[in-house]
Protein backbone atom coordinates (compact mmCIF):
# COMPACT_ATOMS: atom_id res chain seq x y z
CA UNK A 1 0.00 0.00 0.00
CA UNK A 2 1.62 3.45 -0.78
CA UNK A 3 1.63 6.01 1.55
CA UNK A 4 -1.57 8.55 -0.05
CA UNK A 5 -3.56 5.12 0.22
CA UNK A 6 -2.36 4.71 3.77
CA UNK A 7 -4.60 8.34 4.47
CA UNK A 8 -8.20 7.82 4.61
CA UNK A 9 -9.72 9.84 2.29
CA UNK A 10 -12.42 10.43 3.99
CA UNK A 11 -11.03 11.53 7.56
CA UNK A 12 -9.14 14.13 5.64
CA UNK A 13 -11.87 15.09 3.17
CA UNK A 14 -13.87 16.22 6.83
CA UNK A 15 -10.92 18.13 7.48
CA UNK A 16 -10.27 20.29 4.66
CA UNK A 17 -14.34 20.62 4.50
CA UNK A 18 -13.75 22.07 7.70
CA UNK A 19 -10.47 24.02 7.36
CA UNK A 20 -9.15 22.35 10.66
CA UNK A 21 -5.44 24.09 11.08
CA UNK A 22 -4.62 21.38 13.39
CA UNK A 23 -4.18 19.40 9.99
CA UNK A 24 -1.78 21.56 8.48
CA UNK A 25 1.78 19.46 8.07
CA UNK A 26 -0.15 16.18 8.64
CA UNK A 27 -1.21 16.00 5.17
CA UNK A 28 -1.70 18.51 1.60
CA UNK A 29 -4.40 17.98 -0.69
CA UNK A 30 -3.81 17.98 -4.51
CA UNK A 31 -6.58 18.96 -6.85
CA UNK A 32 -6.54 17.32 -10.10
CA UNK A 33 -8.48 19.97 -11.80
CA UNK A 34 -6.03 22.69 -10.89
CA UNK A 35 -2.61 20.70 -10.61
CA UNK A 36 -2.11 22.60 -7.27
CA UNK A 37 -1.79 21.31 -3.82
CA UNK A 38 -3.09 22.89 -0.50
CA UNK A 39 -2.74 22.74 3.22
CA UNK A 40 -5.80 21.96 4.60
CA UNK A 41 -7.04 25.05 6.24
CA UNK A 42 -6.48 26.58 2.77
CA UNK A 43 -9.24 29.60 2.05
CA UNK A 44 -10.47 28.89 -1.50
CA UNK A 45 -13.32 26.95 -2.27
CA UNK A 46 -13.51 23.43 -1.42
CA UNK A 47 -13.28 21.29 -4.33
CA UNK A 48 -14.91 18.23 -4.80
CA UNK A 49 -13.67 15.03 -3.22
CA UNK A 50 -13.73 12.91 -6.79
CA UNK A 51 -10.88 15.21 -7.79
CA UNK A 52 -8.56 15.24 -5.08
CA UNK A 53 -6.17 13.08 -3.34
CA UNK A 54 -4.08 13.79 -0.28
CA UNK A 55 -0.34 13.21 0.24
CA UNK A 56 2.03 12.85 3.40
CA UNK A 57 4.76 15.43 2.10
CA UNK A 58 5.18 18.19 -0.28
CA UNK A 59 7.42 16.06 -2.04
CA UNK A 60 4.78 13.31 -2.87
CA UNK A 61 2.94 16.06 -4.12
CA UNK A 62 5.49 17.64 -5.77
CA UNK A 63 6.61 14.30 -7.57
CA UNK A 64 3.28 14.01 -8.46
CA UNK A 65 3.31 16.69 -10.64
CA UNK A 66 1.56 19.54 -8.37
CA UNK A 67 2.75 22.86 -7.68
CA UNK A 68 2.15 24.50 -4.34
CA UNK A 69 -0.86 26.69 -3.92
CA UNK A 70 -0.52 30.58 -4.09
CA UNK A 71 -2.91 31.56 -1.70
CA UNK A 72 -2.24 28.83 1.26
CA UNK A 73 1.34 28.52 0.56
CA UNK A 74 1.52 24.93 1.99
CA UNK A 75 4.94 24.17 1.80
CA UNK A 76 5.02 26.82 4.91
CA UNK A 77 2.90 24.82 6.90
CA UNK A 78 4.16 23.95 10.59
CA UNK A 79 6.36 20.64 10.51
CA UNK A 80 4.32 17.02 10.66
CA UNK A 81 4.14 16.32 14.42
CA UNK A 82 4.71 12.79 13.79
CA UNK A 83 7.71 13.22 12.11
CA UNK A 84 9.21 15.68 14.68
CA UNK A 85 8.87 12.51 18.03
CA UNK A 86 8.77 9.41 15.16
CA UNK A 87 11.78 7.11 16.34
CA UNK A 88 11.69 5.08 13.34
CA UNK A 89 14.11 5.09 10.65
CA UNK A 90 12.02 8.18 8.63
CA UNK A 91 11.29 10.35 11.57
CA UNK A 92 15.24 10.29 12.55
CA UNK A 93 15.73 10.64 8.42
CA UNK A 94 13.22 13.78 7.86
CA UNK A 95 14.73 15.06 11.01
CA UNK A 96 18.33 15.22 9.10
CA UNK A 97 17.18 16.27 6.07
CA UNK A 98 15.45 19.12 7.52
CA UNK A 99 19.09 19.96 9.27
CA UNK A 100 20.63 20.07 5.52
CA UNK A 101 23.12 16.45 5.76
CA UNK A 102 21.89 15.80 2.22
CA UNK A 103 23.10 19.23 0.91
CA UNK A 104 26.11 19.00 2.78
CA UNK A 105 26.66 15.15 2.56
CA UNK A 106 24.44 13.82 -0.04
CA UNK A 107 22.14 11.13 0.16
CA UNK A 108 25.21 8.51 1.39
CA UNK A 109 26.07 10.78 4.18
CA UNK A 110 22.35 10.77 5.64
CA UNK A 111 21.98 7.08 4.94
CA UNK A 112 25.38 6.25 7.36
CA UNK A 113 23.64 8.54 10.04
CA UNK A 114 20.53 6.61 10.07
CA UNK A 115 22.12 3.03 9.95
CA UNK A 116 21.20 1.94 6.54
CA UNK A 117 22.09 1.88 2.80
CA UNK A 118 21.29 4.13 1.01
CA UNK A 119 18.74 1.95 -1.36
CA UNK A 120 16.94 0.54 1.91
CA UNK A 121 16.79 4.20 3.23
CA UNK A 122 15.50 5.36 -0.21
CA UNK A 123 13.18 2.95 -0.57
CA UNK A 124 11.97 3.32 3.07
CA UNK A 125 11.07 6.76 2.80
CA UNK A 126 9.21 6.29 -0.58
CA UNK A 127 7.23 3.70 1.42
CA UNK A 128 6.41 5.99 4.27
CA UNK A 129 6.68 9.66 2.69
CA UNK A 130 5.76 8.99 -0.70
CA UNK A 131 9.27 10.55 -2.40
CA UNK A 132 12.79 9.81 -2.15
CA UNK A 133 15.60 11.84 0.29
CA UNK A 134 16.85 13.77 -2.77
CA UNK A 135 12.87 14.88 -3.13
CA UNK A 136 12.46 15.73 0.31
CA UNK A 137 15.22 17.49 0.57
CA UNK A 138 14.57 19.71 -2.77
CA UNK A 139 11.19 20.49 -1.44
CA UNK A 140 12.98 21.40 1.84
CA UNK A 141 15.45 23.80 -0.25
CA UNK A 142 12.44 25.08 -2.48
CA UNK A 143 10.59 26.10 1.01
CA UNK A 144 13.49 27.92 2.31
CA UNK A 145 14.03 29.80 -0.83
CA UNK A 146 10.98 31.09 -1.21
CA UNK A 147 10.70 32.30 2.14
CA UNK A 148 13.95 33.97 1.89
CA UNK A 149 12.66 35.99 -1.21
CA UNK A 150 9.71 36.76 0.07
CA UNK A 151 11.26 38.80 3.87
CA UNK A 152 14.68 39.50 2.55
CA UNK A 153 16.41 41.67 0.19
CA UNK A 154 19.67 38.82 -0.69
CA UNK A 155 20.50 38.44 -4.50
CA UNK A 156 18.80 35.68 -6.01
CA UNK A 157 22.09 34.00 -6.54
CA UNK A 158 22.79 34.38 -2.64
CA UNK A 159 19.52 32.83 -2.15
CA UNK A 160 20.09 29.71 -4.10
CA UNK A 161 23.24 29.02 -2.11
CA UNK A 162 22.10 30.06 1.01
CA UNK A 163 18.85 27.44 0.36
CA UNK A 164 21.31 24.43 -0.48
CA UNK A 165 21.23 24.56 -4.30
CA UNK A 166 24.14 23.91 -5.67
CA UNK A 167 23.69 26.54 -8.65
CA UNK A 168 21.37 29.61 -9.60
CA UNK A 169 19.99 27.47 -12.87
CA UNK A 170 19.24 24.72 -10.32
CA UNK A 171 17.49 27.00 -8.39
CA UNK A 172 15.32 28.67 -10.82
CA UNK A 173 14.21 25.44 -12.22
CA UNK A 174 12.88 24.07 -9.13
CA UNK A 175 11.07 27.61 -8.53
CA UNK A 176 8.94 27.40 -11.56
CA UNK A 177 8.46 23.91 -11.30
CA UNK A 178 7.04 24.12 -7.31
CA UNK A 179 5.54 27.18 -7.70
CA UNK A 180 4.56 28.02 -11.60
CA UNK A 181 5.98 31.36 -10.76
CA UNK A 182 9.68 32.87 -11.25
CA UNK A 183 11.66 34.07 -8.45
CA UNK A 184 11.15 37.23 -9.31
CA UNK A 185 7.73 36.51 -9.17
CA UNK A 186 7.79 35.71 -5.83
CA UNK A 187 9.83 38.42 -4.73
CA UNK A 188 7.71 40.86 -6.16
CA UNK A 189 4.33 39.39 -4.94
CA UNK A 190 5.12 40.44 -1.30
CA UNK A 191 8.32 42.60 -1.59
CA UNK A 192 11.48 42.24 0.43
CA UNK A 193 12.47 44.20 3.77
CA UNK A 194 15.93 45.37 3.49
CA UNK A 195 18.84 43.37 5.25
CA UNK A 196 22.29 44.56 6.69
CA UNK A 197 23.97 41.24 7.10
CA UNK A 198 20.54 39.67 8.32
CA UNK A 199 18.57 37.06 7.84
CA UNK A 200 14.92 37.60 9.57
CA UNK A 201 12.02 34.99 8.89
CA UNK A 202 9.14 34.11 10.85
CA UNK A 203 9.09 30.51 11.97
CA UNK A 204 5.64 28.84 12.03
CA UNK A 205 4.44 27.04 14.99
CA UNK A 206 1.46 25.23 16.29
CA UNK A 207 -0.68 26.88 19.04
CA UNK A 208 -1.72 26.99 21.42
CA UNK A 209 1.76 28.07 21.85
CA UNK A 210 3.23 28.87 25.37
CA UNK A 211 5.58 31.06 24.54
CA UNK A 212 6.14 33.00 27.99
CA UNK A 213 6.58 29.57 29.63
CA UNK A 214 9.22 28.62 26.85
CA UNK A 215 11.16 31.69 27.40
CA UNK A 216 11.05 31.48 31.17
CA UNK A 217 13.02 27.94 30.73
CA UNK A 218 15.48 29.29 28.33
CA UNK A 219 16.11 32.25 30.52
CA UNK A 220 16.51 30.02 33.82
CA UNK A 221 19.32 27.92 32.70
CA UNK A 222 21.35 30.91 30.35
CA UNK A 223 25.08 30.12 30.04
CA UNK A 224 26.98 33.30 30.20
CA UNK A 225 28.96 34.33 26.97
CA UNK A 226 26.91 31.82 24.81
CA UNK A 227 22.96 33.02 25.33
CA UNK A 228 21.30 36.41 26.25
CA UNK A 229 17.18 36.95 27.28
CA UNK A 230 15.48 39.75 27.80
CA UNK A 231 11.65 40.36 28.07
CA UNK A 232 10.00 38.89 25.58
CA UNK A 233 13.18 37.97 23.23
CA UNK A 234 15.67 35.29 23.78
CA UNK A 235 19.34 35.18 21.46
CA UNK A 236 22.54 32.82 21.29
CA UNK A 237 25.36 31.93 19.25
CA UNK A 238 25.62 29.22 16.96
CA UNK A 239 28.01 26.41 15.94
CA UNK A 240 26.84 26.01 12.24
CA UNK A 241 28.54 23.28 9.82
CA UNK A 242 30.69 25.92 7.95
CA UNK A 243 30.49 29.10 10.02
CA UNK A 244 29.35 30.85 13.24
CA UNK A 245 26.52 32.52 13.11
CA UNK A 246 23.54 34.26 16.34
CA UNK A 247 20.05 33.73 15.95
CA UNK A 248 17.53 36.54 18.26
CA UNK A 249 13.86 34.84 18.72
CA UNK A 250 11.02 36.91 19.89
CA UNK A 251 8.88 34.48 21.75
CA UNK A 252 5.26 35.57 22.84
CA UNK A 253 2.35 33.97 23.87
CA UNK A 254 -0.14 32.36 21.24
CA UNK A 255 -3.62 30.60 22.64
CA UNK A 256 -5.60 30.72 19.09
CA UNK A 257 -6.13 27.15 19.01
CA UNK A 258 -5.92 25.49 16.00
CA UNK A 259 -4.15 28.60 14.20
CA UNK A 260 -0.96 28.93 12.90
CA UNK A 261 1.65 31.49 14.99
CA UNK A 262 4.70 32.96 13.76
CA UNK A 263 8.13 33.31 15.79
CA UNK A 264 10.23 36.08 14.70
CA UNK A 265 13.71 34.76 14.13
CA UNK A 266 16.64 36.87 12.79
CA UNK A 267 19.70 35.31 12.27
CA UNK A 268 23.24 37.00 11.61
CA UNK A 269 25.83 34.32 9.77
CA UNK A 270 28.85 34.45 8.60
CA UNK A 271 28.16 32.17 6.01
CA UNK A 272 24.74 32.02 3.71
CA UNK A 273 25.18 28.14 3.12
CA UNK A 274 23.62 27.65 7.01
CA UNK A 275 21.02 29.15 6.51
CA UNK A 276 18.93 25.85 6.38
CA UNK A 277 20.56 24.04 9.27
CA UNK A 278 20.28 27.63 11.50
CA UNK A 279 16.66 27.79 11.03
CA UNK A 280 16.20 23.96 11.57
CA UNK A 281 17.65 24.28 14.58
CA UNK A 282 15.93 27.40 16.22
CA UNK A 283 12.54 25.45 15.13
CA UNK A 284 14.09 22.44 17.38
CA UNK A 285 14.27 24.96 20.00
CA UNK A 286 11.18 26.00 19.95
CA UNK A 287 9.44 23.02 19.52
CA UNK A 288 7.59 24.50 16.97
CA UNK A 289 6.11 21.37 15.67
CA UNK A 290 4.73 19.80 18.77
CA UNK A 291 0.75 18.78 18.72
CA UNK A 292 -0.46 20.61 21.95
CA UNK A 293 -3.78 20.07 21.62
CA UNK A 294 -2.99 16.43 21.41
CA UNK A 295 -0.68 16.58 24.57
CA UNK A 296 -3.47 18.27 26.49
CA UNK A 297 -6.16 15.94 25.40
CA UNK A 298 -4.06 13.21 27.07
CA UNK A 299 -3.88 15.02 30.20
CA UNK A 300 -7.67 16.34 30.40
CA UNK A 301 -9.09 14.21 33.23
CA UNK A 302 -5.82 13.93 35.36
CA UNK A 303 -5.24 14.87 39.01
CA UNK A 304 -1.92 16.14 38.94
CA UNK A 305 -1.50 17.28 35.14
CA UNK A 306 -4.66 17.84 33.54
CA UNK A 307 -5.23 21.33 36.06
CA UNK A 308 -1.55 22.55 35.40
CA UNK A 309 -2.02 21.74 31.35
CA UNK A 310 -4.94 23.97 31.35
CA UNK A 311 -3.19 26.62 33.27
CA UNK A 312 -0.27 26.65 30.52
CA UNK A 313 -1.99 25.50 27.35
CA UNK A 314 0.74 24.67 24.62
CA UNK A 315 3.73 24.15 26.71
CA UNK A 316 6.50 23.35 25.21
CA UNK A 317 10.03 20.63 25.64
CA UNK A 318 12.40 23.11 24.86
CA UNK A 319 15.07 21.60 22.02
CA UNK A 320 18.74 22.65 21.66
CA UNK A 321 20.65 23.97 18.90
CA UNK A 322 23.50 21.12 19.35
CA UNK A 323 23.11 17.99 21.05
CA UNK A 324 26.62 17.62 21.71
CA UNK A 325 26.46 20.75 24.31
CA UNK A 326 23.42 19.99 25.66
CA UNK A 327 24.91 16.66 26.91
CA UNK A 328 27.95 18.57 28.19
CA UNK A 329 25.78 20.90 30.27
CA UNK A 330 23.82 18.20 31.35
CA UNK A 331 26.89 16.16 33.22
CA UNK A 332 28.27 19.90 34.54
CA UNK A 333 24.88 20.17 35.73
CA UNK A 334 24.58 16.93 37.76
CA UNK A 335 23.82 17.27 41.82
CA UNK A 336 24.16 20.95 41.77
CA UNK A 337 21.47 23.89 41.38
CA UNK A 338 20.71 25.49 38.05
CA UNK A 339 22.84 28.72 38.94
CA UNK A 340 25.74 26.56 40.41
CA UNK A 341 25.81 25.24 37.08
CA UNK A 342 25.28 28.25 35.16
CA UNK A 343 28.33 29.74 37.05
CA UNK A 344 30.95 26.30 36.14
CA UNK A 345 29.69 26.03 32.55
CA UNK A 346 30.23 29.89 32.08
CA UNK A 347 33.78 29.74 33.32
CA UNK A 348 34.21 26.86 31.13
CA UNK A 349 33.27 28.63 28.07
CA UNK A 350 35.53 31.68 28.81
CA UNK A 351 38.45 29.10 29.02
CA UNK A 352 37.62 26.44 26.13
CA UNK A 353 34.96 28.30 23.99
CA UNK A 354 36.24 29.59 20.41
CA UNK A 355 35.65 33.61 21.10
CA UNK A 356 33.19 35.71 18.35
CA UNK A 357 32.14 38.88 17.30
CA UNK A 358 28.50 39.42 17.55
CA UNK A 359 26.20 42.43 17.11
CA UNK A 360 23.99 41.53 20.15
CA UNK A 361 25.71 42.50 23.77
CA UNK A 362 26.55 39.09 25.96
CA UNK A 363 27.28 36.63 23.44
CA UNK A 364 30.91 36.34 22.83
CA UNK A 365 31.66 33.13 22.47
CA UNK A 366 30.72 29.77 20.98
CA UNK A 367 30.11 26.68 23.37
CA UNK A 368 32.92 24.41 23.22
CA UNK A 369 33.39 21.49 20.78
CA UNK A 370 33.85 18.24 22.10
CA UNK A 371 37.01 17.32 20.68
CA UNK A 372 38.22 20.27 22.60
CA UNK A 373 36.51 19.26 25.65
CA UNK A 374 37.73 15.92 25.25
CA UNK A 375 41.80 17.04 25.51
CA UNK A 376 41.08 18.93 28.71
CA UNK A 377 42.99 17.62 31.50
CA UNK A 378 39.73 16.46 33.95
CA UNK A 379 41.98 18.15 36.88
CA UNK A 380 41.43 21.35 35.91
CA UNK A 381 37.87 21.62 35.20
CA UNK A 382 35.84 23.56 38.18
CA UNK A 383 34.25 20.63 39.22
CA UNK A 384 34.55 17.50 41.25
CA UNK A 385 37.20 15.08 39.75
CA UNK A 386 35.08 12.34 38.71
CA UNK A 387 32.49 14.60 37.18
CA UNK A 388 35.49 16.17 35.26
CA UNK A 389 36.36 12.62 34.63
CA UNK A 390 32.99 11.46 33.71
CA UNK A 391 32.74 14.94 31.13
CA UNK A 392 35.98 14.30 29.82
CA UNK A 393 35.15 11.08 28.90
CA UNK A 394 31.94 11.51 27.46
CA UNK A 395 33.54 14.45 25.18
CA UNK A 396 35.85 11.73 24.25
CA UNK A 397 32.83 9.33 22.65
CA UNK A 398 30.84 12.46 21.40
CA UNK A 399 34.11 13.30 19.19
CA UNK A 400 34.69 9.70 18.49
CA UNK A 401 31.68 9.32 17.11
CA UNK A 402 30.81 6.57 19.51
CA UNK A 403 27.69 8.76 20.97
CA UNK A 404 25.96 10.52 18.18
CA UNK A 405 23.29 13.17 19.55
CA UNK A 406 22.33 14.47 15.90
CA UNK A 407 18.83 12.91 16.49
CA UNK A 408 20.00 10.19 13.65
CA UNK A 409 20.50 7.50 15.48
CA UNK A 410 17.86 5.00 17.53
CA UNK A 411 16.54 6.79 20.67
CA UNK A 412 17.28 3.77 22.76
CA UNK A 413 20.33 2.80 20.89
CA UNK A 414 22.17 6.02 22.53
CA UNK A 415 20.68 6.15 25.95
CA UNK A 416 22.28 2.74 26.21
CA UNK A 417 25.42 3.62 25.33
CA UNK A 418 25.68 7.04 27.10
CA UNK A 419 24.57 4.83 30.58
CA UNK A 420 27.57 2.73 29.78
CA UNK A 421 30.06 5.29 30.02
CA UNK A 422 31.56 5.93 33.51
CA UNK A 423 29.60 8.75 35.49
CA UNK A 424 26.76 8.52 33.30
CA UNK A 425 23.36 7.75 35.02
CA UNK A 426 20.24 7.38 33.86
CA UNK A 427 19.00 10.73 34.93
CA UNK A 428 21.96 11.98 33.16
CA UNK A 429 20.85 9.64 30.11
CA UNK A 430 17.25 10.22 30.24
CA UNK A 431 17.79 14.18 30.58
CA UNK A 432 19.86 14.17 27.35
CA UNK A 433 17.26 11.85 25.26
CA UNK A 434 14.65 14.49 26.45
CA UNK A 435 16.29 17.32 25.65
CA UNK A 436 19.11 16.54 22.48
CA UNK A 437 16.93 14.49 20.81
CA UNK A 438 13.29 15.41 21.55
CA UNK A 439 11.96 12.21 23.56
CA UNK A 440 8.17 12.58 24.35
CA UNK A 441 8.07 9.96 26.63
CA UNK A 442 10.06 9.97 29.15
CA UNK A 443 10.35 11.03 33.13
CA UNK A 444 12.64 11.47 35.65
CA UNK A 445 10.81 10.28 39.46
CA UNK A 446 14.09 10.62 40.94
CA UNK A 447 14.22 14.48 40.13
CA UNK A 448 14.15 16.94 43.11
CA UNK A 449 12.38 19.42 41.42
CA UNK A 450 9.66 16.91 40.23
CA UNK A 451 9.46 15.87 43.93
CA UNK A 452 9.42 19.62 45.28
CA UNK A 453 6.94 19.93 42.52
CA UNK A 454 4.54 17.70 43.38
CA UNK A 455 4.69 18.37 47.46
CA UNK A 456 3.85 21.78 46.27
CA UNK A 457 0.83 21.42 44.49
CA UNK A 458 -0.40 19.08 47.42
CA UNK A 459 -0.37 16.07 45.85
CA UNK A 460 0.88 12.42 47.75
CA UNK A 461 4.41 11.26 46.28
CA UNK A 462 4.04 7.90 45.77
CA UNK A 463 0.32 8.42 44.49
CA UNK A 464 1.67 10.73 41.61
CA UNK A 465 4.92 9.00 40.87
CA UNK A 466 2.76 5.84 40.23
CA UNK A 467 -0.07 7.54 38.37
CA UNK A 468 3.35 8.79 35.98
CA UNK A 469 2.66 5.54 34.05
CA UNK A 470 -0.59 7.05 32.70
CA UNK A 471 0.80 9.86 30.93
CA UNK A 472 2.36 8.16 28.09
CA UNK A 473 3.43 8.63 25.70
CA UNK A 474 3.46 12.14 26.74
CA UNK A 475 5.49 11.88 30.28
CA UNK A 476 8.07 14.61 28.85
CA UNK A 477 5.67 17.30 28.51
CA UNK A 478 3.97 16.48 32.03
CA UNK A 479 7.41 16.97 33.58
CA UNK A 480 7.89 20.10 31.57
CA UNK A 481 4.39 21.13 33.45
CA UNK A 482 5.49 19.97 36.79
CA UNK A 483 9.19 21.73 36.10
CA UNK A 484 7.01 24.72 35.31
CA UNK A 485 5.32 25.21 38.31
CA UNK A 486 8.93 26.37 39.98
CA UNK A 487 10.12 28.34 37.04
CA UNK A 488 11.41 32.13 38.01
CA UNK A 489 9.57 35.18 35.62
CA UNK A 490 11.67 36.29 32.53
CA UNK A 491 14.11 38.98 33.96
CA UNK A 492 12.85 42.32 31.97
CA UNK A 493 16.12 43.35 31.05
CA UNK A 494 19.10 41.98 29.27
CA UNK A 495 20.98 39.01 31.37
CA UNK A 496 23.65 36.25 30.62
CA UNK A 497 22.72 35.00 33.98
Amino acid sequence: MSPTEQLDPESCYGAVKSRDRRFDGVFWTAVRTTGIYCRPSCPARTPALANVSFHPSPAAAQAAGYRACKRCLPDASPGSPDWDVAATAAGRAMRLISDGVVDREGVDGLARRVGYTPRHLSRLLAGELGAGPLALARAKRAQTARVLLETTALSCADIAFAAGFSSVRQFNDTIREVYAASPTDLRGRRGARPTTGTVTMRLAVRTPFAGRALLAFLAYHLVPGVEVAGDGWYARTLDLPHAPGTVRLVIDDALDEGETAFVSATFALQDLRDTAAAVERARRLLDADCDPVAVADHFAGDPVIGPLARATPGLRLPGQVDGDETAVRTVIGQQVSVTGARTVTGRIVAEHGRAVETSIPGLTHLFPDAATLAGVDPETLPMPRARGRALVGLCAALASGDVALDRGPDRDDVRRALVALPGIGPWTADYVAMRALGHPDLFLPTDIGVRNAVAGLGHDLPAALAASETWRPWRSYALMHLWNTLMPPVPTDPQEV
